[in-house]
């Protein structure tokens, strides 16, 4: 669409002020939704307007969502194609690589880099993209050209298999836009090599958002028995074994993600420090409690326990008991890592849940860190309640 075929979208009066200071979302509530508009097709590229007519900027239409306008430029006529992407992209790999010595980092994180909706992680030569939002799908061809001129990887994986898509009333499939995925992909995170299944599995394969967590917990670790709890691919357990850990136990109800985790231990010659449990990982912290098992370092790393606002009060439950359970099995004078990459949990909350745990396994102790995501995950400063990732270590007496 040309720029003088882009329709007009005008917010309602007085509802201008926070994209006018650079907040990128507008919600329906704050736009005139008359009947052209309401008609435009999902994800729309539009110019945003105030009550009179001042330009705004240009952005993602849609009618149907609570976030109706994303905006992308403050110029209302800035062109959004291959270029524009090509753009963002090149901005997004110079901080990159900036931050990390080696090509294994999410390369693109929605708002924060300007392309809503979007997440982009590189796996060396292997670049894999997942679009939630109706207006970053209709650019997805845009988006592969962008990603290919780039980076030239040898590889293009299109995850959108996510069930956020749905919101955005777009349908959910995996495919290989460039070269071909014969197997798990390898990388390295803090030294060691990992493997991660990019086609199927969680996410994208693999949570770069955890780096620095995991250097934290590994810097303890040396001569330490660890348990490592829905441990996914191993990442945190096998990089405490790297360490120096005299013990770790990998525990995760995935057959695929633990066969990685064996692999990945393989690999970097410490299969003979590391066990794999297959298991629940409540039954699996019951059945240890039981038989009064003790641990230098335990780590509790699940998935998202509140999905939307209705699960709140059972998902921080949820938290306060696998807390309380972790911190029955960690040694006097032992570690505890919690996590919670829930949306909706904020951090205070997060906290209280996991210090009420600790207090009902009749424990106490130290917080010695309290952070978010690492450096690729970056935060827009208008939306902070994108700050999804809350984890805390502590130590307990």
């Amino acid at each position: 669409m040309t720029t003088d075929l882009r329709p007009d979208i005008r917010l309602l009066p007085g509802r201008h002020k926070r994209p006018l200071e650079g907040h990128p979302w507008i919600y329906s509530n704050e736009i005139e939704m008359t009947p052209a508009a309401k008609a435009l097709p999902r994800g729309t590229v539009a110019r945003f307007v105030s009550h009179d007519n001042r330009p705004l900027g240009v952005g993602f239409f849609d009618a149907h969502s609570l976030i109706a306008g994303r905006l992308l430029e403050r110029d209302a006529d800035a062109s959004i194609d291959t270029a524009w992407l090509r753009q963002r992209i090149t901005q997004a790999l110079a901080l990159r690589e900036r931050l990390f010595a080696g090509p294994y980092y999410r390369l693109v994180h929605a708002e924060a880099d300007g392309m809503p909706g979007t997440v982009i992680d590189r796996f060396g030569d292997v670049v894999v993209a997942q679009v939630n939002s109706a207006g970053m799908d209709k650019l997805s061809d845009a988006l592969v050209e962008a990603i290919d001129a780039v980076l030239s990887p040898a590889a293009i994986v299109i995850r959108n298999d996510s069930a956020l898509r749905s919101v955005e009333g777009l349908s959910e499939g995996v495919r290989i836009a460039k070269g071909a995925i014969d197997g798990p992909v390898r990388l390295e995170e803090n030294g060691v090599t990992f493997l991660a299944h990019v086609t199927e599995g969680q996410k994208t394969g693999w949570f770069f958002d955890q780096r620095d967590h995991r250097r934290a917990v590994a810097g303890l670790a040396k001569g330490a028995r660890v348990l490592d709890v829905y441990a996914h691919t191993g990442a945190f357990g096998l990089q405490a074994a790297a360490a120096g850990a005299a013990e770790v136990v990998l525990v995760d109800r995935s057959e695929l993600a633990l066969d990685l985790a064996k692999r990945a231990a393989e690999l970097n010659g410490l299969e003979a420090r590391c066990r794999f449990v297959q298991a629940e990982a409540f039954k699996d912290l019951e059945r240890r409690a039981a038989t009064n098992e003790r641990f230098d370092i335990v780590v509790v790393d699940p998935p998202a326990f509140v999905k939307s606002k209705k699960d709140l009060v059972t998902g921080l439950r949820g938290y306060r008991k696998l807390a309380e359970m972790a911190a029955r099995l960690v040694a006097p004078g032992g570690f505890l890592f919690a996590a919670s990459c829930s949306h909706n949990v904020d951090p205070p909350s997060f906290l209280t849940e996991v210090t009420r745990g600790i207090g009902r396994a009749r424990r106490s102790g130290r917080i010695l860190r309290q952070a978010g995501a690492a450096a690729d995950h970056p935060v827009h400063p208008m939306l902070p309640e994108s700050a999804y990732l809350k984890g805390v270590l502590l130590q307990l007496d």
